[in-house]
């Protein structure tokens, strides 16, 4: 019953943290001409969004940081490695995020951190992640119950870590081009995670999941259609960090994979489409990723959204049932 009150209290603390925020800080970037430059590939529909603010990442990751903060203060939660590991990647991932938005407007263009600016911040951070781990005892073997799987992988399982934050934190910036997208997607697989970290064991994780996924609903008040504010990509590389980081911790990196499976089909039709183009100088889809492509066949934005959102709800119940019972 307490574990169920905190959940609950987690939530609610992190909805009415991020929807103060919101109220806040949208006027304030609103003052600052903090807004997102639209690509003209994605068609007219998206050029009434030119100059809504962007950077909303910081409203979910404001609120989650000080609801944590509040909660270890007050010993409602105890701080743990797997915790303090998570934070890293966390902030570390808003950090990247938020210069990369913020040199993208200084520039006035789409143009923010390179490749491999992003890459070695991310390696940087997949080093103090394996560190943390390492020296708290974790395992390094990469296991799937299900499947009867147990691969020793030893200090390998350091470019493993690198590889689940990088491949995550992309895919989730990829399905960030509709609004309310990326966010609802997002939410739902943290209660996914939640519910998975609780159930086998790892209740600071649950409960930092639930914290998230409050925000996050705070920050969609704002964020669906017809969008206040973009998340940025201060948000959408944070999101997918954390969510690989804590996949991880809770060795489900293969539930990862179906609890995220939208973002997962997103980043493949990016690459299936680059490679036909490449190869075979032909394109399979209308436009990637492939949220882009049903609004080239004539789908209305709220009802693309919706239809993703479903679809991540079912995947993310698979998903747990994969993760936890079978």
């Amino acid at each position: 019953m307490l574990l169920l009150t905190k959940a609950v209290f987690a939530v609610m603390i992190g909805f009415l943290c991020a929807s103060i925020l919101g109220v806040i800080l949208i006027p304030c970037l609103k003052r600052m001409h903090i807004g997102q430059r639209i690509s003209i590939f994605v068609g007219e529909s998206h050029k009434q969004k030119e100059g809504t603010p962007t950077m909303g990442g910081l409203i979910f990751i404001l609120s989650t940081i000080l609801t944590v903060v509040a909660l270890l203060i007050t010993n409602k939660i105890p701080y743990t490695s797997n915790l303090g590991i998570v934070l890293l990647v966390f902030i570390g991932h808003a950090i990247i995020g938020f210069l990369d938005d913020y040199l993208s407007i200084k520039k006035k263009n789409n143009e923010g951190l390179t490749t491999y600016q992003k890459l070695l911040m991310q390696v940087l951070i997949a080093i103090g992640f394996f560190y943390i781990y390492m020296k708290n005892g974790g395992q390094t073997s990469f296991t799937v119950g299900t499947l009867h799987i147990d691969l020793e992988l030893g200090f390998v399982y350091g470019l493993f870590i690198l590889l689940v934050l990088v491949g995550s934190s992309n895919a989730v910036n990829l399905t960030d081009g509709l609004d309310g997208l990326a966010g609802g997607l997002s939410a739902i697989a943290f209660i996914a995670f939640a519910l998975i970290s609780l159930m086998v064991g790892y209740e600071d994780l649950g409960i930092f999941s639930l914290i998230l996924c409050g925000s996050l609903l705070g920050f969609l008040v704002f964020n669906t259609y017809p969008a206040k504010i973009f998340m940025g990509d201060t948000g959408s590389l944070t999101l997918g960090g954390t969510m690989g980081a804590i996949a991880i911790l809770t060795h489900r990196e293969l539930t990862l994979v179906v609890v995220a499976g939208v973002f997962v089909i997103e980043t493949l039709t990016v690459i299936i489409q680059t490679i036909s183009v490449q190869l075979f100088h032909k394109k399979i889809f209308l436009m990637t990723p492939i949220h882009h492509h049903f609004e080239k066949l004539g789908w209305k934005e709220p009802d693309i959204v919706k239809t993703f959102w479903i679809c991540g709800l079912i995947l993310a119940m698979a998903g747990i049932i994969f993760g936890v019972w079978l």
